[in-house]
């Protein structure tokens, strides 16, 4: 499983949210940055922290043209309810196949019980990986903050360059 390095294209990936819906990443970006988020699970609380940081940061985020879909191994009814809990807004997947993401993004996978590792993409507006945050346990993980100073950096040096 080689990780996703700068420069390299995200693979595609679809992501089954809730309700019967697919989002396909990086296509649902449509030009613009996108955030890839793999979280543990909803009885994760750090990963609970990091979505709801994503969510506080929405209009910022929205701001800049920074989509984020979220995705874990948990199943419909438990993303269901993470999401109600949490009030989130974009897309969240479910019932991930652990190795099959693992297989196509690097993340490392926990054997029991099976779960994807904390794993964060930056994605620019052709799909390339800007930024990839791996973690190989409970703490390490991409923060909204990062996110906004890093498209912010890079729009203003876009712009210094044309």
């Amino acid at each position: 499983m080689p990780l996703l390095n700068p420069g390299e294209s995200f693979p595609r990936l679809t992501v089954s949210t809730p309700g019967g819906q697919t989002v396909t990443v990086p296509d649902t970006f449509a030009g613009g940055f996108g955030v890839v988020l793999l979280y543990r699970g909803s009885w994760c609380p750090y990963c609970n922290a990091q979505l709801r940081a994503f969510q506080r940061a929405g209009d910022t985020l929205a701001d800049l043209g920074i989509q984020v879909v979220a995705l874990s191994v948990d199943d419909e009814a438990t993303t269901v309810a993470l999401v109600e809990k949490l009030g989130l807004t974009f897309p969240v997947g479910h019932s991930a196949d652990a190795r099959a993401i693992a297989e196509l993004t690097g993340a490392f996978v926990n054997a029991e019980p099976l779960h994807l590792q904390s794993t964060g993409f930056v994605l620019d507006p052709e799909g390339k990986v800007i930024v990839s945050v791996y973690s190989s346990g409970a703490i390490g993980r991409l923060v909204p903050e990062d996110v906004v100073g890093l498209v912010r950096y890079l729009r203003k040096h876009a712009a210094a360059s044309a």
